[in-house]
């Protein structure tokens, strides 16, 4: 099983230093994604079907509602560290505008990211923050994660706000059966633990309700349904409240062991050892 060596929640995301030891199943996030290597073996990512290297000279970009694997790359006993950041598009979009685009599943227009001297300055800082620190104040962490993300930004080509408006809004041009289907999906509980009631709430089979499903958004319906399911997993594991046993009641598991494995395969830790790691980390005093 993957270690967790850090993990923090925040209004800006997500950020885990990880061990990692096992591959992950395809999955996605609205979150903008970068992977880090910070030590360990070079290992791999697959993004839309495209093998992408995490080495010591380059980074992962993973856009929000992009599908991406982890390829594990095992060398002896020897298991890759990474860093990786789920940044909230609207946290990132109120620091700069350079990130009013960054919800948008091509915003980072290629994959791979250079690491220069300053990204793995900044890099080397915030991981040893991470590694070491007991406390990270908040302004101290945004400030860290705002300089590895904006460093990316430097040799990185990303889509504009600008080029948005120029090429016309994608959900305004959605079928409205799939915008239908994602307001189902998102309100109702169970929107993703039944795709077939979501498909004939839409008038559509199955079959084409996968096709059209995937043609507008580029994700499968039961991927879709999985990021729900895992960001609803995140915040109440979080909140440390409800048992495991309820958690995975709501999300439609029949038996805790089946939503165990399912976090497992998505995350590479069980819930419960995610529950026992994540801190929130503190907030800004206004």
């Amino acid at each position: 099983m993957s270690k967790v060596i850090r993990l923090l929640h925040g209004e800006f995301g997500r950020v885990a230093l990880l061990e990692m030891d096992a591959p992950l199943v395809t999955h996605a996030h609205h979150h903008c994604h970068i992977l880090c290597k910070v030590g360990g073996p070079d290992t791999a990512f697959q993004v839309r079907g495209k093998n992408c290297p995490l080495t010591d000279s380059n980074a992962v970009l993973i856009n929000a509602w992009e599908e991406h694997s982890y390829l594990h790359l095992p060398v002896g006993s020897n298991n890759p560290i990474l860093l990786a950041l789920y940044l909230e598009p609207k946290w990132l979009a109120s620091f700069s505008k350079k990130f009013l685009a960054s919800s948008h599943p091509r915003f980072f227009i290629n994959n791979l990211s250079t690491m220069g001297v300053y990204q793995k300055k900044a890099l080397e800082k915030i991981s040893m923050e991470l590694w070491w620190a007991d406390q990270i104040a908040h302004d101290q962490l945004e400030s860290m994660l705002l300089e590895l993300t904006l460093s990316f930004m430097e040799n990185t080509d990303v889509i504009t706000a600008g080029d948005l408006r120029s090429s016309g809004n994608t959900l305004a041009f959605m079928d409205p059966r799939i915008r239908k289907a994602i307001h189902l999906m998102r309100t109702s509980p169970q929107g993703f633990n039944d795709i077939a009631l979501v498909a004939k709430s839409v008038n559509l089979s199955r079959s084409h309700f996968f096709e059209l499903f995937r043609r507008c958004t580029g994700l499968s319906p039961v991927v879709f349904a999985n990021v729900l399911r895992m960001e609803f997993a995140f915040d109440a594991l979080a909140d440390k409240d409800e048992s495991l046993i309820h958690i995975g009641d709501e999300l439609g598991f029949s038996a805790q062991g089946h939503f165990t494995r399912f976090f497992k395969q998505h995350q590479g830790v069980t819930p419960s050892l995610y529950r026992q790691q994540v801190e929130k980390a503190p907030k800004l005093d206004s």
